[in-house]
């Protein structure tokens, strides 16, 4: 049964063999050399893409960058908003991780032997962890960079 003939087969094919037949003749050490210069010819292939792969994520952050920042231009007093807004939400967030850790330490026991009390745990806790910090956040990417008390002085 041929590949073409197996509904199963990939659609590409991926050839293994060596473009150039090693000599007869061809000492093991000539050998070694020979595949050593065609793995150091893929790493180089693989550098190079890997470099335009890291070149063009840099860009995209910088695009981004450059579109928040023009944001934040647009609207100077919302973005100081959001970063007082972080500010605060970030104590209460504080706040809420010591609520957490202190009912881990009251009932870790039962959260370790018992799958109920730990989807209790993760039901009571896990969502509004996620939002709080997804709201979080946010607002630290819109708020801007500088401290509230030098945006007071302003």
């Amino acid at each position: 049964m041929s590949l073409e003939d197996n509904p199963m087969s990939p659609m590409f094919r991926i050839d293994v063999s060596a473009k150039s037949e090693p000599q007869p003749n061809m000492t093991s050490e000539e050998l070694t050399v020979q595949l050593l210069r065609q793995m150091l010819v893929g790493q180089q292939k693989q550098t190079k893409l890997l470099g335009e792969l890291v070149a063009q994520n840099a860009a995209m952050q910088k695009q981004r960058a450059g579109e928040l920042q023009q944001w934040k231009d647009a609207h100077p007093q919302l973005s100081r908003a959001c970063r007082r807004a972080a500010e605060t939400l970030s104590e209460v967030q504080t706040e809420f991780l010591q609520s957490v850790t202190e009912e881990i330490e009251d009932s870790g026991e039962h959260l370790v032997e018992g799958e109920y009390m730990l989807n209790e745990f993760i039901d009571r806790f896990g969502p509004r962890m996620a939002h709080l910090n997804g709201i979080l956040q946010v607002l630290a990417q819109l708020g801007t960079g500088e401290p509230v008390a030098e945006q007071q002085q302003h």
